[in-house]
């Protein structure tokens, strides 16, 4: 795992629409981490990327905040999926927020995401409200959580 540059974004904003491709084709629209500007987060040290034999195969952009961390996306090229790189992720953002010394992780993703609301909860994370997407009429965001286990 390493920090992105800004000499990544090209490779992040491809990775990204990739990765989020088929449920681009189910919302009939992209989700929200395929229209973000990557651009400020990558210069706030919000971008990690995860690349096998140099090459990009995830990523994940996480905020930090007084008492918890935000996943705001992760994302697995196609070419590596199935590999359980998302867990990878999962457990690089576990570790980034002991680091920084929060209690635990957070994230929200959309209702419709069936699987991946599914791997969050076998990985730990409890759903802890639904609410209308601030950006999207129509669509529901899933808030989950995931306290930080101190031990690990």
């Amino acid at each position: 795992m390493r920090l992105a540059r800004p000499d990544d974004l090209a490779g992040i904003v491809a990775l990204t629409t990739e990765a989020y491709a088929p449920y681009t084709a189910i919302f009939d629209a992209p989700p929200i981490p395929v229209t973000e500007d990557h651009a400020p987060r990558i210069e706030r040290g919000e971008v990690w990327l995860l690349e096998e034999d140099s090459t990009l195969a995830g990523l994940i952009v996480l905020e930090r905040h007084a008492d918890h961390a935000m996943i705001f996306s992760i994302a697995v090229s196609p070419a590596f999926q199935g590999r359980k790189l998302g867990i990878r992720l999962l457990d690089f953002a576990d570790k980034q927020a002991r680091s920084w010394g929060v209690p635990e992780v957070r994230l929200y993703t959309n209702s419709r995401m069936a699987r991946n609301i599914a791997l969050y909860a076998a990985y730990g994370y409890r759903e802890t409200g639904r609410r209308a997407n601030p950006y999207r009429p129509g669509w529901t965001l899933v808030d989950m959580v995931k306290p930080v286990d101190r031990a690990a």
